[in-house]
């Protein structure tokens, strides 16, 4: 059994949206990057997203964003693709992190709906086909309502599926009949961007995931959707709900998922670093129930 019947994957299916690893004084840590880019692959991640709003997008700089880009991929290679995160508030901007992102060797670019502003949906679809028009690089459109303040209508998604360079969807609108209604009718790849929706969106033909908890078990992650894809959908079950209070721990704890992750991540003696202002890092007794919750999931 596989999911071959549904839209492809153009990214792969298993993909995490990394951290931003810096060093202790608060500066990009190209080399902790790399390390850590380099561990995800190798346990189970076809692709990386970097410079999300995991990555901490919003405080770092467009110079950033590429040097981050150019280091992951001299580390990874060929071996996953490369999302970079280029969403703005502003048109123009985004444009601008696109091209950069293509010359700087992504393999194709994150855009989140204009945040704050709050467009209507004709000029929100006038946002991504400018963004889409300005590179040769495939784009996923980012559904998070809950944070930008606007949703892409499943009808303007249906419209932007037309464009050439728009092939996807990192979905977190919380909305299931939307999401099916929109794969019914294009060829959108859909990737659940909610980890405890993983696999309810992989079984209805999403193709696959892009998560904050794969920073700190990809293996365990992919194991999901490997188990279904096998036929063993029973199990998929169980392994999905194994995860469940560290995907409860990282991203439902009124904590990001940035401060999450990384605090579990520094606990790990893995690459992370701090997180930069506004956000202030985890306390200890916030990473010991972390650490409690990823013990559970790895030993279950």
């Amino acid at each position: 059994m596989t999911n071959a019947a549904f839209p492809a994957a153009p990214f792969g299916r298993t993909l995490c949206a990394m951290v931003t690893p810096f060093t202790s004084s608060g500066a990009l840590d190209l080399d902790g990057a790399q390390r850590l880019a380099a561990r995800l692959v190798a346990d189970g991640c076809d692709g990386l997203v970097l410079s999300g709003t995991t990555g901490e997008s919003p405080t770092t700089s467009d110079a950033e964003k590429a040097e981050l880009v150019r280091a992951v991929r001299a580390a990874v290679g060929d071996r996953a693709a490369l999302v970079a995160g280029v969403g703005t508030a502003d048109t123009r901007h985004t444009v601008e992190l696109a091209l950069a992102a293509e010359r700087a060797g992504a393999d194709g670019v994150l855009v989140v709906s204009p945040y704050y502003s709050r467009p209507p949906q004709d000029a929100l679809e006038a946002h991504f086909r400018e963004v889409a028009d300005a590179s040769g690089l495939p784009v996923l459109l980012y559904d998070i309502p809950g944070r930008t303040g606007t949703r892409i209508e499943p009808r303007t998604l249906i419209r932007l599926a037309e464009h050439p360079r728009i092939v996807g969807v990192k979905d977190c609108s919380y909305d299931l009949l939307g999401t099916q209604k929109v794969l019914s009718r294009t060829e959108l790849a859909y990737y659940a961007g909610c980890d405890e929706q993983i696999l309810a969106l992989y079984a209805v033909g999403a193709a696959g995931y892009i998560s904050t908890v794969a920073n700190v078990v990809p293996r365990h992650l992919r194991s999901v959707l490997d188990a279904f894809d096998a036929g063993d959908t029973a199990g998929a079950a169980r392994l999905q709900r194994r995860a469940l209070e560290l995907v409860e721990s990282m991203t439902a704890s009124g904590l990001p998922g940035t401060v999450t992750a990384k605090g579990l991540l520094d606990r790990l003696g893995l690459p992370a670093g701090p997180v930069r202002a506004p956000l202030r890092p985890a306390g200890r007794e916030t990473v010991d129930a972390l650490l409690a919750a990823y013990r559970a999931c790895v030993s279950g």
